[in-house]
């Protein structure tokens, strides 16, 4: 079986910019418009990936796991209703709001859905920031106060990663990613996003964007002091219950493969060339029983794993 690819699903965001078409070279639906997202592989109500080509060409991704789940994807996965993992790429041209995800234990009663994720950097512009947890002495109810204030900016921690920095945001961690980033996010399959702070901005009526400071308050995890990005590479860059991330650099002539007999991986293109047609930005979905994929130069890439 050969390597599946999908349409991505283009979303435009107030913080997006076209970073997709310059440094990706992707050609864009619509000229000037402010692309924040590409969605690149998921299967929800409400964004569906479609495939590209080949023999499952203008299948979704929804038909592939409920009718082809074994066949492509193996055995022993979740048996969870849709695929389990999202994967997009983010352009920030603006910072985004400072916002939370909600773990698993809170979402159901806030109806709303779990979701742990994790960042690598494929573009950073010099001094560019991301807002990581709290700064020490942070209180809940210093909090309260600060967004009554305006003021929650002053207690939230940043730092300033590099190109190829990793980092996992864990459900309950507050963040934000601040403007010039290029972005892949993996995630737990879930669209659920609530928004403590936007910088006190207003939009051309001089309204302020929704918030969810109810929800936020209940999710942030307030223990979560000055977390760090890890300045070494490890093997798995990233791992936690959800998903299992490796890097791997390949030589002219050095192939990829899925690491399991039994199972499938996803592959994103990072840097160089794979099999003469994969090229940097992409995502690949590898089917457990696929061919390897072959560097044609140095090429650079993330492998995805269920754990």
């Amino acid at each position: 079986m050969t390597a599946i690819t999908f349409k991505p699903i283009y979303m435009e965001r107030i913080w997006g910019g076209r970073n997709l078409e310059t440094i990706y070279h992707r050609e864009l639906p619509e000229p000037s418009i402010p692309y924040g997202e590409a969605w690149e592989i998921v299967d929800r109500d409400d964004a569906q990936s479609i495939v590209s080509s080949g023999a499952f060409a203008d299948a979704s991704l929804h038909e592939l796991w409920t009718n082809h789940r074994e066949e492509i994807f193996g055995k022993n996965l979740p048996q969870t209703p849709r695929f389990p993992l999202l994967i997009k790429i983010l352009d920030s041209s603006d910072d985004l709001s400072i916002q939370v995800h909600p773990p698993a234990h809170l979402a159901g009663s806030l109806h709303g859905e779990p979701k742990t994720e994790m960042w690598y950097i494929a573009d950073a512009k010099p001094g560019a920031k991301l807002y990581l947890g709290l700064k020490p002495g942070t209180t809940r109810r210093k909090f309260e106060q600060a967004i009554h204030e305006g003021s929650v900016a002053t207690l939230v921690h940043s730092v300033t990663p590099a190109k190829g920095d990793a980092l996992l945001i864990p459900s309950g961690r507050l963040h934000a990613i601040g403007a010039g980033f290029l972005i892949h996010e993996i995630q737990q399959n879930s669209d659920t996003t609530y928004r403590v702070f936007d910088w006190n901005r207003t939009d051309s009526n001089g309204k302020p964007r929704d918030l969810h400071i109810d929800e936020s308050l209940e999710c942030i995890d307030f223990s979560d002091i000055e977390p760090e990005i890890p300045r070494h590479s490890p093997q798995p860059l990233v791992s936690c219950e959800h998903f299992i991330t490796n890097l791997h650099h390949l030589a002219p002539g050095e192939a990829i493969r899925n690491p399991r007999d039994d199972r499938f991986s996803l592959i994103i293109l990072l840097s160089g060339c794979l099999e003469d047609r994969y090229r940097p930005g992409q995502s690949i979905l590898l089917p457990v029983a696929s061919n390897p994929l072959v560097a044609n130069e140095p090429t650079s890439l993330l492998q995805i794993l269920l754990p």
